[in-house]
């Protein structure tokens, strides 16, 4: 039997054997130790980032309407999670949308399999971590990256809302980095879905319970989240959100072309 190299991808590139590195790029651009000779890096880092932008939003730019869907990477196939995970990205594909996860395995796995199965887009913004992570085979556009900060660009930017799936740390960031972009008004008409109440349940409980209980929120901002167990619910969210944000788009062209006829 063949041993299996050890392997890890760097953006585009794959590496394998020898040449993989000990540590990712996210580590060597965050680690302060060490002498000062890192300093005269950072210009040159600065310019592989621009890359990953510039790659990152030619390839999204051309999407229909798109919904990031968050969910843990070591769900198993067998359970009602990746199940569900399957009808969203399915449900989501039958309503026109894209479907973009981070391109991994377990939930993600599913949402790009249902999407791709009902015949949607199925996106993948993969990352490159310390332990090799592949594309899953259900992903029609994939990108890696190097940089979350550049990764989490991409799923601002080119959704219309967030469906979160239980997950852990990862699903966790994705989910609160969400919310502070709508709750300050970084982003507007962007619904964020939790799916499954019993998963969720505890976390909605600690936020009325300790952070707006102290003040540490406002009553207002529990509003911004919304938790259910239907993919349905979920996915009529998403396009009821649309449709309010298109209509309000509409008043807005009209007033200026009434302006502009009545000479103002």
């Amino acid at each position: 039997m063949r041993q299996q190299r050890p392997e890890r991808r760097h953006g585009a590139s794959l590496v394998r054997g020898a040449l993989v590195p000990d540590s990712t790029h996210d580590q060597r651009l965050l680690d302060r130790r060490g002498p000062a000779e890192w300093l005269h890096m950072d210009p040159w880092r600065v310019m592989r980032i621009q890359a990953e932008f510039v790659e990152g939003f030619g390839q999204l730019a051309e999407l229909p309407p798109a919904v990031t869907v968050f969910g843990s990477a070591r769900t198993p196939e067998d359970s009602p999670e990746y199940q569900m995970s399957v009808q969203l990205g399915r449900a989501l594909a039958e309503a026109g949308y894209a479907v973009i996860t981070g391109g991994g395995p377990g939930c993600m796995e599913g949402a790009n399999r249902g999407a791709r199965e009902a015949g949607g887009i199925s996106v993948g913004l993969g990352i490159e971590l310390p332990f090799e992570q592949r594309m899953n085979d259900y992903v029609d556009l994939g990108i890696e990256f190097r940089y979350f900060f550049v990764r989490k660009t991409m799923f601002v930017k080119y959704a219309n809302g967030f469906i979160t799936l239980p997950g852990g740390f990862g699903t966790l960031d994705e989910l609160f980095e969400a919310l502070t972009l709508v709750q300050t008004g970084k982003v507007t008409s962007f619904p964020v879905i939790l799916l499954g109440s019993r998963y969720w349940g505890g976390l909605i409980d600690w936020i009325r319970g300790t952070l707006e209980s102290t003040g540490k929120i406002s009553p207002k901002d529990l509003d911004l989240v919304q938790v259910t167990d239907d993919v349905d619910e979920a996915v009529a969210a998403i396009a009821e959100s649309d449709e309010r944000r298109l209509a309000r788009l509409r008043e807005e062209r009209e007033a200026v072309e009434s302006n502009v006829a009545a000479g103002e």
